[in-house]
Parts: C-alpha cells; sequence; structure tokens
C-alpha cells in the first residue's frame, strides 16, 4: 500500500489494457487505480476483466458521465489517502507518459527529498517527440505564460505526470480546487507550491498518443488562461493559505 497510479479515463479501450499491463509488469508493487467518467466505448468493462488477473492492484473507480479530469483526480487522491497510500501519481492512459518513468519519480519522492515530482518536458533532458507543432507551441507557450504570472519555479506547470507524498496531499484543501481542466494541474503544483513544499522536476520524454484522440478543448484552453490569472489574483489575499489548507 505504498504506491498508487490514478489514471483518469474516457473512451480509452483502445490503450487501457496495455497502459495496465505496462505499469504492473514493472514489478515494483504499483497498484492502479482507474478512475472511468462512463466512457460508452466499454473502458470500464476492460478494467473489470482484467481485475480478475491483478487482484489487489487494480482498481476501478466509476462515475456517471464526463465529469473533468481535476475531479477525476480529486476522487483518486480522497481514495488513495482513505486507504493509506504513501506516494500517489497522476498518469495518462495513452502512452504519452512512459511508465517506465515511474521508478524515477519515486525515487525522486522517497530518496531525494522531493515532495512533489514532476515529470517535465522543459528541463534540461526533457523533451516532446511525434508532437503536432500547434500544441507544442501552446504547451510551451503556457508553460512561459504560468511563470510569469505566477512566479512559480516550474518550467512545466501543466505536466500531468506527477507523484506526489502524501502530506501533501493531506495539507490541501482538496474541496477547494477550483479547475477541472487545463489549469488543474497548474493549480495543484501553484497550491503545493504555497503551502512550501518542495517541487522537483524529473526530465521525461512526452510522446503524443498513438491511439485515441485528445481532449483538449478551446473550452480548456481558455480556463488555464484566466484560471492563472484567478489563482495569482487570490493568493495575494491573507486568506488564500487558510482557505487552501486542510
Amino acid at each position: 500500500m505504498e504506491k498508487l497510479v490514478i489514471i483518469p479515463t474516457y473512451n480509452e479501450k483502445d490503450n487501457i489494457r496495455n497502459i495496465i499491463d505496462a505499469v504492473l509488469s514493472l514489478k515494483e508493487n504499483f497498484h492502479i487505480l482507474i478512475v472511468d467518467d462512463g466512457s460508452p466505448d466499454g473502458t470500464g468493462n476492460i478494467v473489470k476483466e482484467l481485475q480478475q488477473q491483478h487482484p489487489g492492484e487494480l482498481f476501478l473507480e466509476e462515475r456517471s458521465g464526463k465529469q473533468g479530469l481535476g475531479t477525476a483526480y480529486i476522487h483518486g487522491f480522497k481514495w488513495a489517502l482513505a486507504r493509506g497510500y504513501r506516494y500517489i501519481f497522476e498518469m495518462d492512459a495513452d502512452f504519452s507518459h512512459n511508465p517506465k518513468d515511474l521508478t524515477r519519480l519515486y525515487h525522486a519522492c522517497a530518496n531525494e527529498g522531493a515532495d512533489v515530482a514532476v515529470g517535465s518536458r522543459y528541463v534540461k533532458g526533457g523533451k516532446t517527440e511525434n508532437w503536432p507543432w500547434d500544441r507544442a507551441v501552446l504547451s510551451y507557450g503556457a508553460s512561459i505564460y504560468v511563470g510569469m504570472i505566477t512566479w512559480m519555479p516550474v518550467k512545466d506547470p501543466t505536466a500531468g505526470f506527477v507523484c506526489y507524498s502524501n502530506r501533501v496531499l493531506e495539507a490541501i484543501n482538496l474541496d477547494q480546487i477550483q479547475f477541472v481542466g487545463y489549469a488543474f494541474q497548474i493549480e495543484m503544483k501553484f497550491t503545493a507550491w504555497k503551502l512550501g513544499f518542495r517541487i522537483k522536476e524529473v526530465p521525461i520524454t512526452f510522446k503524443d498518443r498513438k491511439e485515441g484522440y485528445s481532449k483538449m478543448s478551446k473550452g480548456i484552453v481558455k480556463e488555464g488562461i484566466l484560471g492563472v490569472l484567478k489563482i495569482q489574483w487570490q493568493s495575494l489575499f491573507r486568506n488564500y493559505k487558510r482557505r487552501v489548507t486542510n
């Protein structure tokens, strides 16, 4: 009950079996929690089949309807804390994150003093592969924008490949995390930083998905642009730390 990888899913039937096999084949006692938002393509049913092969290692939480990435992770965080996991990971289902890098994120927290380990595309040694130029420009531009607005010392604030020590998630009032899309990842890192936790970036290679389709939308991008302004504005007031502290 030490390491839990949370993987939110919506219509990931083309990837889900392979990503589960890849994580569990590491043989390093990673457990997996799939948070599925009622995927109409049967993703949840595939997970149920695989649970019979991996009792005590693979778990499924099913929710009704598409409720957003942020709420899926919050649901998973609470589930993990209630069961005493020490290190809780965020990871995509589409192999844009290499499962082998889970070990490196774990060691950054368990052995190198980090409270939050971020799989980063924009530190030395990090990179992206096979990404459309517009997505690459949007992502890198967003990282610069977030840094300018928030002053947060994280070069890849929108990264979705993260390891949290349980003490970080226990310290944050998760019910006060406001955003569900692009800005969720920024807000979680910003909150952890404001509460004094140490964030370490671990270089990774981010690869564009081969199967399924991206969940990016104009609404998610808009939330990111306006959300960054909102959280920085809120952080300037005295009651911010009190509100986000559990």
